[in-house]
């Protein structure tokens, strides 16, 4: 299945939708046939409903775990029971998109950029998952949702467009619909690649993974890489604690920080105050102080093009060359000096390094410790 996520306002949701060929959705709906005549359709509803409900707990659980929450949960059930579905395809029959060959109706997505037409209602009756995601993006736009953001596995590139097409049948801008290709990442311990197959039932969760590096360790590798880039995540790297892991080696500059202060408080140093900015860069003429600065006066516009881009990776890497400039600075130089005016320019300015890496691990949903 695909996972969906879209953003309106200030709020998240989560929304599931299935994307798989033909011949795979006949094939599950010839089990869930044989399933019911098994077990009677009072049997097989409650038999579906708990797995349904339970699977959806542990999912639920385990993103909260991740630091993972969605304001909504939006299930293809929904849009049946509400008759969305059904009106998706008339929108498509009025605009002369559809047509029957072979007992089954097909959209004409061959004409609209896809490499073939596409079946809605299979021979059976039955509609195809592929007119519930048409049905989905419909409905999607109809709420006046400006930009829709598909969150989809890499193995779903060749259904791009498809979807695009069906948008662009429904007489709405194919280029207000955003799909961003998630690679697989692959595990890796002692070096070797941890074997997984879902076929064989070998995996390692979301929650193993978390239990095994930390929450931290987890999302910080999860996005040091593009989307479409593949991800091999070092198990014994994310939980060494040393300047090799990179978000042991962020997360440490910021505590090393809060240290500097606990030092300049318990030794109740005077802190005379600075004039302007001009007078404090006036004082800081250090070679590593004016890089550890230009680093910092970046931010905010790194933080901009990331979020436009949709490459949290910018980020991480951002904090990582902060993090580097300034354990450059507090290995080469002492803050705090004996000079008052000195101290202060230079507390002010690890002050401020401080702030934007808490600021940059809070963005990514990663704690910036006190101490380590």
């Amino acid at each position: 299945g695909q996972a969906l996520q879209t953003r309106h306002g200030d709020g998240w949701q989560c929304d599931f939708s299935v994307a798989s060929d033909d011949d795979a959705e006949r094939e599950l709906d010839t089990a869930i046939s044989m399933l019911k005549a098994a077990l009677g359709e009072d049997r097989f509803e409650t038999l579906r409903d708990f797995a349904k409900d339970t699977i959806l707990a542990e999912i639920r659980d385990d993103l909260a775990g991740f630091r993972v929450e969605f304001d909504n949960w939006y299930s293809e059930a929904a849009l049946i029971d509400a008759g969305r579905v059904e009106a998706a395809l008339e929108v498509l029959d009025a605009a002369a998109h559809l047509y029957d060959k072979d007992g089954a109706r097909w959209f004409r997505t061959g004409a609209l950029g896809d490499e073939k037409d596409r079946v809605v209602v299979r021979e059976n009756g039955q509609k195809t998952y592929f007119a519930s995601d048409i049905a989905y993006h419909h409905e999607k736009f109809q709420r006046g949702f400006d930009t829709a953001i598909d969150v989809w596995g890499a193995d779903h590139h060749g259904y791009v467009p498809r979807v695009r097409a069906a948008i662009s049948a429904l007489g709405q801008d194919p280029e207000r619909l955003e799909i961003v290709l998630v690679q697989f990442a692959a595990l890796v311990r002692g070096g070797e690649k941890v074997s997984m197959s879902t076929r064989a039932g070998e995996f390692v969760t979301l929650k193993t993974l978390v239990d095994e590096v930390g929450v931290d360790a987890a999302r910080f590798f999860y996005v040091m890489r593009r989307a479409e880039q593949h991800l091999e995540f070092d198990l014994e790297l994310a939980t060494a604690q040393n300047n090799e892991n990179p978000v042991y080696y962020v997360q440490y500059a910021h505590a090393r920080i809060a240290s500097v202060d606990r030092q300049h408080a318990e030794r109740n140093l005077e802190t005379p105050a600075l004039e302007n900015m001009h007078t404090l860069a006036e004082l800081l003429t250090e070679s590593a102080e004016r890089e550890l600065a230009m680093i910092l006066w970046h931010y905010p516009a790194l933080v901009e093009a990331a979020a436009a881009t949709r490459e949290p990776h910018q980020l991480t890497q951002y904090l990582r060359d902060l993090a580097t400039a300034f354990h450059a600075y507090y290995n080469a130089h002492k803050v705090l000096v004996d000079e008052p005016r000195l101290r202060a320019a230079r507390m002010a300015l690890v002050a401020a390094t401080r702030q934007v890496l808490a600021n940059g691990l809070g963005i990514l949903g990663i704690s910036a410790p006190e101490s380590m």
